[in-house]
């Protein structure tokens, strides 16, 4: 879909003065079928971009572990709030190659300790090996530095356990980059809209999240062959532990739930049996105090789709309904960031790809500050709680063929 930039007030003034022949001609073939009313259909203009801020505040911060290529992702993020990055270790040789051919100023340490040991250090940044993030958190937390995982920061409960009495005793901060809610701009914007009860009442989330296992580009870990911890649930978590837990995040976020629990969690393995005990499919029901969730994941992505994954968040209000699509609109566009918003007067479409990302500046100031605004610190290890316990609790499902 493609509209114009003008203001939404502009537009509804024009269309009000020459009727609703002008707002139909104004709108994509097919638009009129969304509403009983054609007149209720509006397309709105692309989001315009905020005034550019420098950083408010500066840190310095390290890498330690770059098995998952999303650490660039979360490298950028401090980076736009004003981090430094100063030192990095890896312990695999071909990502640490990758890695100092994009960053070939930044000092290689030949030991996690050397980071750790570092006073001028105040936060550490880890994609290491699913189930060493949070071992590494609780030693990075005990020297004084704040520490931000990749998904899944925690695999176990028994970890979950020792970051949560880490964090009541050291005072410091772990968070997880859920970057599909944290780093997706329309993802941002819904948020704003909830805030501002555009939708009413938030009732309940689905988020479809299909993945691809290998793809030819990109940061999203899909770039090259998967390494052999990828396939192996007491080193990833498991399907509904890894990237499950970025969904259960936007589940907790959107309804405002402080508690939750799951009502029903299966996974599955339907097309590796080279791997046996590799997950590429499973789904989640939860059950908050203020919504209701339903999560759907898998690796079957295909080809076709010239991107890693068709990422889908569905948010319904008691006056109207967000969808987010993430990174693609099907056969209309590659262009991710759409937003598409119906209530009680119109439904609207948003390209929202112009907008900023405030995850990385909020925080970087929460780490000068010792705030939470960047991410509540209950509600993302609330997160990782129910992310484990859907994965222990998962009824494994074979298909028949």
């Amino acid at each position: 879909m493609t509209t114009a930039p003008q203001p939404r007030r502009d537009f509804l003034k024009q269309a009000g003065a020459f009727g609703s022949i002008a707002i139909l001609a104004g709108l994509p073939p097919g638009a009129t079928a969304l509403a009983a009313e054609p007149a209720t259909v509006v397309a709105d203009s692309v989001l315009p971009a905020p005034p550019v801020i420098a950083p408010q505040y500066h840190i310095k911060f390290a890498v330690c572990g770059m098995s998952h290529d999303h650490i660039y992702g979360m490298i950028g993020a401090i980076q736009r709030g004003g981090g430094e990055l100063v030192a990095a270790w890896g312990g695999e040789a071909d990502k640490l190659a990758t890695f100092t051919k994009r960053f070939p100023d930044v000092k290689i340490v030949p030991t996690q300790e050397e980071i750790l040991d570092d006073p001028a250090i105040q936060l550490v940044l880890s994609s290491q090996v699913a189930s060493e993030r949070a071992p590494l958190g609780v030693r990075a937390m005990k020297q004084g530095k704040d520490f931000l995982a990749d998904k899944p920061g925690i695999t176990t409960l028994e970890q979950l356990a020792e970051v949560r009495a880490t964090i009541a005793e050291t005072k410091r901060i772990y968070g997880i980059m859920y970057s599909e809610r944290l780093e997706v701009k329309a993802a941002v914007y819904a948020g704003q809209l909830v805030r501002q009860g555009a939708i009413g009442k938030v009732i309940q989330t689905i988020n479809i999240a299909p993945h691809q296992v290998m793809q030819g580009h990109g940061d999203a870990g899909g770039g090259a062959p998967r390494p052999a911890w990828f396939y192996n649930p007491d080193q990833y978590g498991g399907i509904l532990c890894d990237i499950g837990s970025h969904q259960i995040d936007q589940f907790l976020f959107y309804t405002g739930s402080t508690e939750a629990g799951i009502v029903e969690s299966q996974v599955a393995n339907i097309r590796h049996p080279d791997h046996p005990r590799f997950q590429d499919f499973g789904d989640v029901v939860l059950r908050g105090d203020r919504g209701l969730g339903y999560v759907r994941l898998d690796w079957f992505t295909p080809d076709g789709l010239g991107t890693w994954g068709d990422g889908r968040l569905f948010i319904l209000g008691t006056e109207g309904y967000i969808e987010v699509r993430k990174y693609a609109n099907v056969a209309v566009k590659k262009q991710g960031n759409n937003l598409y918003l119906v209530d009680g007067k119109s439904a609207r479409y948003f390209d929202c790809n112009n907008l900023a990302l405030p995850f990385g500046p909020e925080f970087v100031a929460d780490i000068v500050n010792r705030t939470h605004v960047a991410q509540d610190q209950v509600q993302c290890l609330l997160a990782a709680e129910l992310a484990i316990k859907a994965q222990l609790n998962a009824k494994f499902v074979t298909l028949k063929d």
